[in-house]
């Protein structure tokens, strides 16, 4: 007997809006297609798993609870009954359960990004036996019922990220990213809470204020959130400085700073939580804050005791409702290279290790109890030796909010098209290769490291690319080379510059005879335009002149202008902004302020050369860094703007490092491109979370070091 699938998606009216898409912007003039990358998304291949917290744990008694689509991740199993929850649904009559004898489901509310954007779903599984939770045969062959929880229309249309939710009562808690604050650098996550009856949605958390993580506590009154509070997003990119704040759940009133530096709280009842922060000892630690009974709550009232001792790092700690015996934490610790699930004793202050002792070479996310206690929940990758599925994807479609525009994440970085559209370049570090649009011909066609890939608009089969070692110093061996792509020896490529001192970001002029990148051989990078055939032999001219950086350049379809990221406001800074100059010097104008420190990179003139799309910081930060892999700028979005600095637009919603945009020659249709590439299911932990504190420690992942996509090479 094969296991049965029933989804049932309540609200048709919200699916139908999902599949259609109504827009948050209507203007069609902003069509086409962009293709862009997401720094290890295409290798993540989530599902949400669980094991006993009373058993041995082993690889029988491990269970995946999701289905193997998209993925799927930060998941509660919830206490309310699932009675509750489907008499919520408005389409009941399409609801068919095992029957009045079936023993409970196994009930999960979870993030996951199938049809191209972030959603949460419920699944209630129903397993053919009644059995325990010590028994994986009974656990077999579930029916399984699946309902979105959310449509667009609780974020008015707008496409966004979500996470962390909780189900209390009826109505769902999480975080969303749908409405814009409006200024640069300012995170657009905030905490909403809404009812599955009536869709009706409120905001929590206050205007102008990012939190995230919330955990409802356990009779709902209260929620508690890490929070910036006023002062906002500092820029940085490891643990957050953020407080814990608490509120009534019921409309975000009574809002109390409860703790001063921490993050990911949970709680065990209305008077106790956990959170996680590092402490003065440089371990990221797991800490308990106990809230006073007859007096006011404040951050001078709460009593906070560290709970994990140091010697490893443990946080995003997870609590059962009453369960005063013991928590599920992360951890890493000096003799592992991966993030595992384990216990804490809180009575023997002791580790009871769970997931090492079932897949001990991969990364497991999340910890979360069920409200019986007797289940421990948290993502990994899955794997086919599960039986799971593991297809991997060129171009991902990812929900547009522009009408007529299809957005598509893609595997590999710096993605270019060729002048027909039939053909992408792409780099993978070491190497640069090619394939067919449709996943076909893979091809490597250049074995030595390079960053970037510009097609040439004239001649057929030439990709420019830049050679050697990627965010190095301006005397760096790296050079321009042209690659014949068609040259099936491999052997036809042409160095272009000859000084190697750091050349970088080639971008050809529409007819095929120039060059504009970036150099360093006057002591400072600034961009330079140089013979496309030939090269620096035959040519060359400087195009900028000064001590700061000027980069990743991009010419205009009609010729006339480049677009290029600097931090000349304010050299050395690590901030960055877009420029825009004329290919004869004169006419320099920045079109966007990132605000103080901020970063806008990759620029890319849309074909009709009214459009930029570019990756910014622009919407600040939109989760804790630490509760995803490693992202070495875990805010980078898309967004676009007309080449007079007017109308900007946020395109991308999720709190990955999405970088290197590029547009199409033509438009694509947002449907998912396969290929037979092997899905790797495999990604990196944060690379801070190596270093061990007075060990001299520092890890190194299995996998090498990512590459960030934001940042500046």
């Amino acid at each position: 007997m094969k296991p049965q699938s029933l989804c049932i998606f309540f609200l048709l009216h919200f699916f139908a809006l999902l599949c259609t898409a109504a827009s948050e912007y209507e203007d069609p003039s902003n069509g086409g297609t962009i293709v862009f990358t997401t720094l290890g998304r295409s290798n993540y291949a989530w599902d949400i798993y669980t094991l006993p917290t009373s058993d041995p744990p082993s690889p029988s008694n491990e269970l995946r609870v999701t289905d193997g689509e998209s993925v799927n991740f930060n998941g509660q199993f919830p206490s309310t009954s699932p009675s509750s929850v489907l008499s919520l649904l408005h389409n009941r009559s399409l609801i068919r359960t095992p029957g009045p004898q079936a023993p409970p489901p196994l009930q999960l509310v979870y993030v996951t990004e199938r049809n191209g954007m972030p959603n949460i779903y419920y699944d209630a599984l129903y397993y053919s036996a009644p059995g325990s939770t010590r028994s994986r045969s009974a656990l077999e062959v579930p029916v399984r019922l699946q309902a979105p929880l959310l449509g667009l229309e609780e974020s008015k249309n707008r496409v966004s990220m979500k996470d962390r939710p909780s189900l209390s009562g009826e109505n769902l808690i999480y975080v969303s990213t749908h409405e814009d604050p409006g200024e640069p650098r300012t995170s657009w996550a905030a905490v909403y809470s809404t009812h599955l009856g009536t869709g009706l949605t409120r905001r929590l958390t206050p205007s102008g204020i990012a939190d995230f993580s919330p955990a409802v506590s356990p009779s709902g009154v209260w929620t508690a959130v890490a929070s910036y509070g006023k002062e906002g997003w500092g820029g940085e990119v490891e643990e957050l400085s953020t407080d814990i704040y608490v509120f009534l759940t019921r409309d975000g009133t009574h809002r109390v700073k409860v703790v001063e530096h921490g993050g990911w709280p949970c709680w065990v009842d209305d008077s106790t939580l956990y959170f996680h922060r590092r402490s003065e000892d440089q371990w990221i630690s797991v800490y308990k804050a106990t809230f006073p009974k007859n007096k006011p709550v404040s951050t001078e009232s709460v009593t906070i005791q560290r709970v994990t001792p140091p010697g490893l790092h443990a946080f995003t700690p997870a609590t059962s409702p009453g369960n005063h015996k013991f928590i599920a934490v992360a951890t890493r610790r000096p003799n592992s290279s991966f993030r595992h699930i384990e216990l804490f004793d809180t009575v023997k202050n002791e580790f009871i290790e769970l997931t090492r002792h079932v897949s001990p070479t991969t990364h497991h996310l999340n910890p979360f109890i069920s409200p019986d206690s007797a289940r421990v929940g948290y993502h990994k990758c899955r794997g086919e030796s599960n039986g799971a599925k593991a297809t991997q994807l060129l171009l991902e479609n990812v929900k547009s909010p522009v009408r007529n525009l299809s957005l598509f994440r893609m595997y590999g970085s710096f993605p270019s098209f060729s002048p027909a559209g039939d053909r992408i370049a792409y780099v993978d570090f070491p190497g640069v290769y090619v394939v067919n649009r449709d996943g076909s011909n893979l091809r490597q066609v250049f074995h030595l490291n390079a960053f970037g890939s510009a097609w040439d608009p004239v001649r057929k089969g030439i990709v420019y690319t830049s050679a050697g070692p990627e965010f190095s110093s301006v005397s760096t061996e790296v050079d321009i080379v042209s690659i014949n792509v068609d040259d099936v020896e491999q052997s036809n490529y042409k160095r272009l510059t000859i000084d190697g001192k750091n050349n970088a970001f080639p971008s050809p002029s529409p007819d095929g005879k120039r060059i504009v990148f970036r150099s360093g051989r006057s002591g400072h990078k600034n961009l330079y335009i140089m013979d496309a055939i030939e090269g620096e032999t035959s040519w060359i001219e400087r195009l900028t002149d000064g001590p700061w950086t000027d980069t990743m350049c991009n010419w205009s379809p009609d010729g006339d202008l480049i677009a290029f990221s600097s931090d000349r406001h304010n050299p050395g800074s690590g901030s960055f902004e877009l420029y825009m100059i004329h290919p004869n010097g004169t006419g320099l104008r920045r079109l966007l302020r990132s605000g103080s420190s901020g970063r806008v990179n990759h620029p890319s003139f849309r074909p009709d050369g009214k459009l930029l799309v570019f990756t910014t910081d622009y919407g600040g930060i939109s989760a804790e860094p630490i509760s995803n892999p490693h992202h070495y700028q875990p805010y980078g979005e898309i967004f676009t703007m007309k080449l007079d600095g007017s109308d900007l637009k946020r395109l991308t919603h999720n709190s990955y490092e999405d970088g290197t945009p590029t547009w199409a020659p033509l438009y694509i249709n947002p449907v998912d491109v396969e290929w037979p590439r092997k899905g790797e299911c495999a990604f990196e932990d944060c690379h801070w979370l190596n270093e061990m504190p007075g060990r001299g420690t520092k890890l190194v992942g299995p996998w090498g070091l990512a590459k960030p996509l934001c940042g500046v090479f």
